[in-house]
């Protein structure tokens, strides 16, 4: 079992910056995969980034390439998402997630077996 605790989230005007932070415990060692998804209200989740175990590989989707980027020293540390240029439609309720080592898209929320509890991010202009 992993446990995930994120932080972070505020409200920000546009052009701000954030930085959420998740921190994973349990048995962190069957974690391959580390993401970040968002959900505004009346959508569905979407997925924002990840990066896998050997931290070699980070995948974005393209609204937030560029401004976007998430970092974790092992796979055992906290995982971060420092997020620049905020916009609102940026904002929306942040979840972090963890998975095992399967065929599935980065971005499938399936991929995932644990959720963190949310942390919301306001954007206002």
């Amino acid at each position: 079992q992993v446990h995930l605790v994120e932080s972070g989230g505020d409200s920000v005007q546009t052009g701000g910056s954030l930085t959420l932070s998740c921190t994973p415990s349990g048995s962190t060692r069957d974690i391959y995969i580390m993401g970040w998804f968002r959900q505004a209200p009346g959508a569905e989740r979407e997925a924002v980034a990840a990066i896998w175990s050997d931290r070699r590989i980070a995948r974005y989707v393209d609204s937030v390439r560029g401004r976007f980027t998430i970092s974790q020293e092992n796979s055992e540390s906290t995982m971060l998402l420092s997020m620049n240029d905020l916009k609102p439609e940026d904002t929306a309720v942040y979840y972090c997630a963890a998975g095992p080592r399967q065929g599935l898209m980065w971005n499938n929320t399936s991929r995932y077996h644990y959720w963190g509890q949310g942390t919301q991010v306001a954007v206002s202009s």
